[in-house]
């Protein structure tokens, strides 16, 4: 299982916005809570069935937050 920083770090390096952004502010400590969960929660309404590397990761980090 994958740590919160390590999908943290993931999103950041998604090239994403949506993600990438609020996963970037929280790797620097600046993340709102709400405002990352919000994103993870959105990104997996659209992108969470892909069949990309980054769909279990939403789960995993909404279930870390």
């Amino acid at each position: 299982m994958e740590g919160l920083r390590s999908v943290m770090e993931k999103f950041a390096a998604s090239g994403w916005d949506l993600i990438s952004d609020p996963a970037q502010q929280w790797l620097d400590g600046k993340a709102d809570r709400d405002t990352l969960v919000s994103a993870v929660r959105q990104a997996d309404e659209e992108c969470g069935s892909c069949g990309c590397e980054l769909d279990p990761l939403y789960k995993r980090a909404l279930e870390l937050l």
